[in-house]
């Protein structure tokens, strides 16, 4: 059976530089009726477990190591014995959250986590923070973008660890350069695809955050 793309909402907080918002937050599941990983495990374990329904969780993917995004994966692997990966240059922010449990491997450009024959190829996509990493699964017509892409333009850089010109680069060389038909399943919000966003690089740099 081919992989499949499932969706679950999670809601919680982000904090970072002093600041607390309530956020509502997208986790992704791809995987078949027997594994899957997880892309980004937001705010509820138990939440993610029961939508798992018993597969077997073969790792617990981290688009990068924002609280809001990283929250509940020490706890989903606990319950799943799945292991965490993170962009190493995210190591930092992740021990804000996580000081005394470190992720258990390291996520690299060109690295391919394959999972019910499918192949999610990691891209490098630096500006939301360090360490933020983008998953492109050719064979699903999909990427997942965690806060590098949204519908209507990049994420955030106002705070620490970001920059606006960083993740413009990582956007236009890593991103927009896939094909148009391409699904952008984002960190928040509204999905996308990649030929609804590229024209409007332009305005997004000019705009300037």
């Amino acid at each position: 059976m081919a992989a499949r793309i499932e969706h679950l909402v999670t809601s919680g907080t982000f904090s970072l530089d002093g600041g607390t918002w309530d956020v509502d937050n997208n986790v992704w599941i791809v995987g078949d009726d027997t594994e899957a990983v997880v892309i980004d495990a937001a705010h509820d374990a138990a939440a993610i477990e029961a939508a798992l329904s018993g597969r077997r969780l073969t790792a617990v993917v981290c688009t990068h190591a924002h609280d809001d995004h990283v929250g509940a994966a020490p706890d989903l692997a606990d319950r799943t014995g799945a292991p965490i990966l993170l962009h190493p240059d995210d190591l930092t922010l992740w021990k804000q959250t996580h000081p005394e449990r470190l992720p258990d491997g390291e996520l690299a450009e060109g690295q391919e986590i394959t999972v019910a024959g499918t192949a999610l190829r990691v891209l490098h996509t630096p500006g939301h923070c360090r360490g933020a990493v983008s998953l492109h699964a050719p064979a699903l017509g999909t990427v997942f973008t965690g806060d590098t892409l949204f519908a209507g333009g990049p994420g955030a850089t106002g705070r620490s660890f970001s920059d606006f010109p960083t993740i413009i680069d990582s956007i236009r060389d890593r991103l927009l350069t896939l094909p148009p038909a391409t699904v952008v399943r984002t960190g928040h919000g509204d999905s996308t695809t990649i030929g609804d966003e590229a024209p409007h690089l332009d305005e997004w740099i000019a705009r300037g955050h």
